[in-house]
Parts: structure tokens; C-alpha cells; sequence
């Protein structure tokens, strides 16, 4: 099978296209057919070693996980013994952030209970742009920030895969007002998804502007946390689900000291893969939520997409097809 493989941390560029054997299941696992895969903060960071505390797990000197790929969407090829809830044929999608990754490949193998049915009007571009970035941002949203119809919500790295999705989100909570920071290019693409106002990052710190709001859900964790404790109202919470590391070890440290000064609340987003895709599956087939794809890009093209993501000019999600998949 073909896959990208990562043998040296280092620009995109150092990923290959090569033949390699294809994976079988454990008995408790399934072996997919990859027809769409989509790249994430940790796709990007695991082919270049930084931040250093992908290299604790992911090796310190050479790479573990040699085939990156968080994000999957496909079908069912095998199924291990044990396996009863899926069979061959079936339709999936799934984040195997917690299940060895590989999903940039023509097949993968993944835990049943990291796969989560596709439904049938979705298509395989579209469910593989779900699960990291639409968990991170229900569980921040809903589960952490626990947001309210008629609060005033932020988003922070709004154009990306988790401010696409969670405007949505926010809008199927009864969230009305929502402000969406990200580059001007975005714009138009933000306003058609729900953003009610947008905030050009290169143009305005929405830090400094007077603005408070009731919650802000960052992707991108680029400020101090006194920072953005000046941007929420009385008793507002600001949650990341991601970013710079050494910001969120600020908030990490810092976050106590903030909310006893000025009792405002600093979190950060544990991430439970794969947690209330059911519920995101019903969003989507009630048309509440539409997901943004940049691309698709075949397998070939892996390098290139990867530096968009990282240079942060994707809109919604960057999208990886197998050369011969049907999306």
C-alpha cells in the first residue's frame, strides 16, 4: 500500500511517498480503507519534532509514529474476532490521536471504538474533517466552557478546522452573537458559516479593544493569560483546546493566580477522542453543521498541504484523498 512515511523530523518535505506492507488487525481492532484523511496540529508537529514534547512519546531523536495522519474517513476492509459492532463494508470515520495514528495511508488499523459510523449524505472528504477538530471544539465549547444561548462567544483561530466547526456548534446551542478572529482573508468564508462579527488578528488585538465577552475558545493560544483575561466579562471563562506550548504552560501555571485576582476562569481542553460523535453526526444531518474542506489533495501532494496548515492558510479543514479514492 502507499503511505507518506516520516523517517527524519524536519520540513514536509522530508515525508515520502512509499509501498509499504499493509497493517493487519489485532482482534480487537479494524483495518480500514483510508478514502480521506484530514491534517492536524498534531500531524504538523509530529514531522517536524516541535513543540520537544512530541518527541517524549513520538521519539526523541527519530520518529516512532512513521506514518502521521490523526483524522480518517473510510470503510471497513477486516475486522478482528472480538470485533462485533462494525463488518466489512461499513462506513467510518474516526481520530486515531490515541490509537497509533497512520492515517495518511492507503489502509489503517484502528480500535473498533475509535470509529464512529458515516452517515450516508456525508461524504468521506466531509466526515474525515470531523472528528479531532469537531470533538475539541464540543467538549470546549459545551463540556468545559459550558456556554449558554445569549452569552457573548469568541473564537479565536476561527477560520481553522475548530472555529469552523464550533461556530456551528455554538449556533445549535442558541449562541446568537459570535466574534471570530482570523486573518481578513478568511472573512467572507467566516460571515457565510455564522460569525455575526469578524476581528482581522493582523489589523486589531481583540485583547486591547474593550470588548468583553462571556467565553473564548482559543486554537491558537498566542497571549498571556492576563491578556485574555481582559477580554471576558465578570465571571467569563477563556478555554484553549490548543496552540503555543509555551503559552500553555502559562496558562497552565498562571490560570489560578487569574481567577483569584480578577475571579475570571482560565481552562484547558483534555481532549476525549471519538466522545459524542453520534451527537455531531445528528448536527450534520439536521444541516446545523457544513463543514469547510480546503482541497481535497491527493496522497502525492501530502508536503504541500502540510505547510499550508502550518503556515496557517487553510480555511476549515486541509483534506488528504488516497490517489484512487472515491470522496
Amino acid at each position: 500500500m502507499k503511505a507518506a512515511v516520516l523517517t527524519q523530523y524536519g520540513p514536509p518535505e522530508l515525508l515520502q511517498i512509499q509501498e509499504v506492507a499493509r497493517p493487519v488487525p489485532t482482534d480487537d481492532e479494524v483495518l480500514v480503507k483510508v478514502r480521506a484523511a484530514s491534517v492536524n496540529d498534531w500531524d504538523w508537529g509530529m514531522v517536524r519534532g516541535t513543540p520537544f514534547y512530541v518527541r517524549l512519546f513520538g521519539g526523541l531523536r527519530t520518529p516512532k509514529v512513521t506514518i502521521p495522519g490523526v483524522d480518517v474517513a473510510g470503510t471497513v476492509e477486516a475486522v478482528g474476532r472480538n470485533v462485533q459492532s462494525l463488518q466489512p463494508g461499513d462506513a467510518i470515520y474516526g481520530d486515531l490521536s490515541e490509537s497509533g495514528f497512520g492515517g495518511f495511508a492507503e489502509y489503517v488499523c484502528a480500535p473498533a471504538k475509535a470509529l464512529t459510523p458515516k452517515p450516508g449524505a456525508m461524504s468521506f472528504a466531509e466526515a474525515a474533517a470531523l472528528p479531532h477538530a469537531a470533538a475539541l471544539a464540543l467538549q470546549g465549547l459545551r463540556d468545559v466552557g459550558q456556554l449558554q444561548p445569549g452569552q457573548k462567544l469568541l473564537i479565536n483561530g476561527a477560520g481553522g478546522g475548530v472555529g469552523s466547526l464550533g461556530v456551528q456548534i455554538a449556533r445549535a446551542m442558541g449562541v446568537e452573537e459570535i466574534t471570530g478572529v482570523d486573518s481578513a482573508e478568511k472573512t467572507e468564508m467566516m460571515r457565510a458559516i455564522g460569525y455575526t462579527q469578524t476581528i482581522d488578528y493582523r489589523r486589531e488585538d481583540f485583547t486591547k479593544s474593550g470588548q468583553v465577552y462571556d467565553l473564548i475558545l482559543d486554537a491558537k493560544t498566542n497571549r498571556s493569560p492576563f491578556a485574555y483575561a481582559r477580554a471576558l466579562a465578570p465571571n467569563g471563562m477563556y478555554v484553549t483546546v490548543g496552540g503555543a506550548s509555551g503559552r500553555l504552560i502559562q496558562a497552565l501555571l498562571l490560570g489560578p493566580l487569574v481567577e483569584r485576582l480578577y475571579h475570571k476562569r482560565i481552562r484547558i481542553v483534555a481532549l476525549k477522542p471519538n466522545k459524542d460523535m453520534l451527537y455531531i453526526n445528528q448536527l450534520c444531518q439536521a444541516g446545523q453543521i457544513k463543514t469547510v474542506i480546503d482541497g481535497p489533495y491527493p496522497l502525492a501532494a501530502i508536503a504541500s498541504a502540510l505547510r499550508l496548515f502550518g503556515e496557517g492558510r487553510h480555511k476549515g479543514k486541509v483534506i488528504i484523498t488516497m490517489d484512487d479514492a472515491t470522496v
